[in-house]
């Protein structure tokens, strides 16, 4: 007679999946590419006040609020950690903003820009946030996210807008 023998199969936990947010331009890839990496152009829809030096290790440092200081305690800092130009932009938070409620969950996660051309007058944007882990801080930042990456988008389809 033959003994079975339960197995019990523990695999690792997975993190939660990246938070994905995506729109189409009516603009060239090339045009979108410099909304987001020049100082001009991210101030032209995203923040009053910023500036980018796009290099790996380069800051992009930005303010919501007109005068905000970029060396100061209510500007964030972002380093670019990697770029292929025209393609890809991939950004930490290096320095968040003294009263942003989430510390120690945006130091985890990071964000990736992906440009792909759809037609010469149309790019297909995706932000992607990577880094989430499982627990309440992370969570709640997820929220927070959610929206902020859809107001982001927004802001950035009616710059383009005809």
């Amino acid at each position: 007679m033959t003994t079975l023998i339960p197995i019990l199969l523990i695999l690792p936990a997975r993190a939660p999946e990246p938070l994905v947010t995506e729109r189409l331009i009516e603009a060239s890839v090339a045009e979108v590419w410099r909304a987001w990496t020049t100082t001009e152009g991210i101030k032209s829809w995203m923040v009053a006040e910023g500036d980018i030096d796009l290099k790996v290790g380069g800051l992009m440092r930005t303010g919501y609020q007109a005068g905000t200081d970029l060396a100061g305690p209510n500007a964030i800092h972002n380093t670019i950690i990697a770029y292929d130009p025209e393609r890809m932009l991939a950004i930490r938070v290096s320095r968040a903003p003294e009263k942003f409620p989430f510390k120690k969950a945006i130091s985890e996660v990071w964000t990736v820009i992906y440009l792909s051309p759809v037609s010469p007058k149309q790019t297909q944007v995706t932000v992607r946030m990577l880094g989430y882990q499982d627990d309440e801080e992370h969570t709640k930042m997820r929220e927070f996210f959610a929206y902020g990456n859809k107001v982001t988008l927004d802001a950035l389809e009616k710059r383009f807008a005809k």
